[in-house]
């Protein structure tokens, strides 16, 4: 049997789905998921009620595939920031700075912070949801940016011992200026300050694993 191609009937559904859960995710993100019902996911997915059960059993199950949906996204771009040091060229510093950027964006996004505030409200109903999140969020970018530290590490550009360590610490160096920039989620960073807390994390984080030269000039900074 042949496979059905993107442009098959299967691809409407596919279509439609995404369109629920993306509704799903802006109704939970703007009401709650007490005060969301049904009703307003399908308004804003452009469907009819029924609709929505033909895809979704109920809507517990509309919360767990659009949380999943958007860590998933969240965890996608994430990926795409931290790939920057596959190859980071000549200049180690400016890619680990663009890296640093590119993560306090996504981070400090609507999604992300959609995403944190629906989750934690979930933690203690559904804690097995909540693991998820950050499986397909924090956890694969820390393994990711594990990864890329170490490689970096065995050519000889950083001086680390444990990749895990160091990738913890950097993205401490960025998630915690952020939070208490963003006073709990409070108000939105601007991005010049997310600008000058990506440049602080590389200079504190070069001081501590650079090369020599690297360490003395994030030192003498």
């Amino acid at each position: 049997m042949c496979a059905r191609t993107a442009d098959g009937p299967g691809a409407g559904r596919i279509d439609k789905r995404r369109a629920i859960l993306d509704a799903a995710f802006a109704v939970f993100a703007r009401l709650g998921y007490e005060q969301a019902g049904v009703r307003e996911i399908a308004d804003a997915a452009g469907v009819a009620k029924p609709t929505v059960y033909n895809h979704m059993a109920d809507k517990e199950s509309l919360l767990r595939e659009a949380l999943l949906r958007a860590a998933d996204q969240v965890g996608a771009d994430c990926l795409a920031a931290v790939e920057r040091l596959r190859d980071p060229g000549a200049d180690l510093g400016s890619a680990l700075e663009n890296t640093a950027q590119r993560l306090l964006r996504v981070c400090a996004g609507d999604t992300s912070h959609a995403l944190r505030r629906l989750a934690a409200a979930q933690s203690n109903r559904l804690p097995d949801l909540v693991t998820l999140v950050r499986e397909r969020t924090a956890t694969r970018t820390l393994d990711a940016l594990t990864d890329r530290l170490g490689l970096l590490a065995l050519s000889g550009r950083l001086r680390i011992t444990d990749p895990a360590v160091a990738a913890e610490q950097f993205l401490a160096l960025l998630t915690g200026p952020l939070e208490n920039r963003s006073a709990q989620g409070a108000r939105k960073v601007p991005r010049a300050e997310l600008g000058a807390i990506a440049a602080a994390a590389v200079r504190t984080f070069l001081a501590a694993y650079g090369s020599d030269d690297q360490a003395e000039a994030a030192r003498a900074s």
